[in-house]
């Protein structure tokens, strides 16, 4: 089996010798490198091409956000790893293209599984963050969404919000995990996301995130 070869971004030398101590004890995954601040960040991910990056928000040089940007557009997976579970940060970085959103206070457990999910297309948030999500979803003041999707693909965007895995919405609804996978494919060119989070996100802003809906 490969090992999933992950690139650190953080500016605090313990964070980053935390993580490296907790992911490397895995067997699957191996951190090739670290970088104090964004702009060495980039020069790295460029130059090692890494599975998944982990970045820090707030970093000198280019922050994570602009980083996670950067680093997506190029083809790369994110996952973004901070203190701050800011509203406007779990936007921007979710916009950006992270493929997770884990807040450091959630333990080693979730770091591992947040690097395991990015390698499978899924994506992981912390649950701290996914109520505030929730929260804000549910405002009254926001404005409708626009649905352009088929029956099935709300039965699929309903899943995906729930967090199942392609293997787990393929069980629930009866179809093989590589059409979950296409299907899931065709949602994010019909809504512009760039991945599982945003369509997570976007079927909390849509009302579709509730199991009970419709």
């Amino acid at each position: 089996m490969n090992s999933t070869r992950v690139l650190l971004a953080d500016d605090q030398p313990d964070v980053r010798s935390g993580f490296r101590l907790v992911l490397d004890s895995q067997p699957d995954i191996t951190v090739i490198g670290e970088a104090a601040d964004g702009t060495a960040a980039l020069a790295l991910a460029n130059r090692l091409r890494p599975d998944v990056v982990l970045t820090d928000i707030r970093m000198p040089g280019i922050d994570g956000l602009e980083l996670t940007r950067l680093l997506t557009a190029a083809g790369m997976r994110v996952v973004v790893v901070t203190t701050f579970d800011l509203d406007e940060y779990v936007d921007a970085a979710l916009r950006n293209g992270a493929c997770g959103f884990l807040l450091k206070r959630s333990g080693p457990t979730l770091l591992v599984e947040g690097v395991r999910a990015a390698m499978a297309g899924d994506a992981l948030i912390s649950p701290q963050v996914t109520i505030r999500l929730l929260r804000a979803a549910t405002k009254a003041d926001q404005p409708p969404v626009p649905n352009p999707l088929t029956h099935r693909e709300i039965d699929i965007v309903r899943l995906v919000a729930q967090g199942l895995t392609n293997a787990q919405i393929g069980a629930e609804l009866f179809i093989s995990a590589g059409t979950a996978k296409t299907h899931i494919a065709n949602i994010q060119a019909k809504l512009g996301l760039h991945n599982r989070v945003g369509i997570a996100a976007w079927a909390w802003r849509a009302g579709l995130a509730d199991p009970h809906a419709g």
